[in-house]
């Protein structure tokens, strides 16, 4: 009776091509785990930094009093602090010119938010086409590997006078494990990017409506400061 074939004894024994695409799919499903790893904790702290300054800027604080401490910290700002930096220092700038209206006065700090958010939303999406990408084409990858596995073990198989399931199945089965590696490397990667999209979605329709509430904030206390000098 022969012996048992491991795993390793599989992998070991394939050929050289099935051996690079399993590889292949080894070192994205390694990559892929540690981008996992990256965005989940960088979103975490994205929605737990959103949800603090939130709080902090309902609560009825000077407007000035929150620049001037998120100004001391502004290596760590992110978020919706970044958006308010950004809205509020173009705001005071363009305040200070005597010609400017209102409106144009609220359309600079507008604008300026938006820049913020933009840039703000790429870091939340950063390295997520990576895992779109292994997700997508790990089984094909995979696929192929069983494919050329598959066809070199019957190509060996026709070389023989008479075959039988032992002489065939090894290469059967270490064909199949590429499939089954590019499944382990794509599964993962699918779930954690529908779930991070999700996840930045979310984020970016908060900072937007933030943006919106800010800007009416904004116009106010600007139509004021044009009465205030009239008088």
């Amino acid at each position: 009776m022969s012996a048992e074939i491991s795993f390793v004894d599989l992998v070991l024994e394939a050929s050289l091509l099935v051996q690079l695409v399993m590889l292949s799919l080894l070192v994205a499903s390694v990559v892929s785990w540690a981008v996992i790893f990256g965005r989940f904790k960088i979103l975490s702290n994205a929605t737990r930094t959103t949800r603090t300054f939130e709080d902090r800027f309902w609560s009825g604080a000077d407007l000035s009093a929150i620049y001037q401490e998120l100004s001391a910290r502004a290596a760590s700002n992110s978020g919706l602090e970044k958006l308010f930096m950004a809205g509020f220092k173009e705001f005071a700038k363009m305040r200070q010119t005597q010609a400017t209206t209102p409106e144009a006065i609220v359309d600079g700090a507008h604008r300026a938010m938006r820049v913020a958010l933009s840039r703000e939303v790429d870091e939340l999406e950063c390295n997520l086409p990576f895992l779109a990408t292994v997700g997508s084409i790990s089984p094909y990858v995979g696929l192929f590997g069983t494919v050329w596995g598959i066809m070199n073990a019957f190509i060996s198989l026709g070389q023989v006078q008479q075959a039988t399931l032992q002489m065939v199945a090894p290469g059967i089965a270490e064909a199949l494990i590429a499939t089954a590696m590019g499944l382990f490397a794509a599964i993962p990667a699918v779930i954690a990017y529908n779930r991070f999209s999700s996840r930045v979605e979310k984020l970016e329709n908060v900072y937007i409506n933030f943006m919106e509430e800010f800007s009416s904030i904004l116009q106010r206390q600007a139509y004021a400061g044009t009465h205030q000098e009239k008088a």
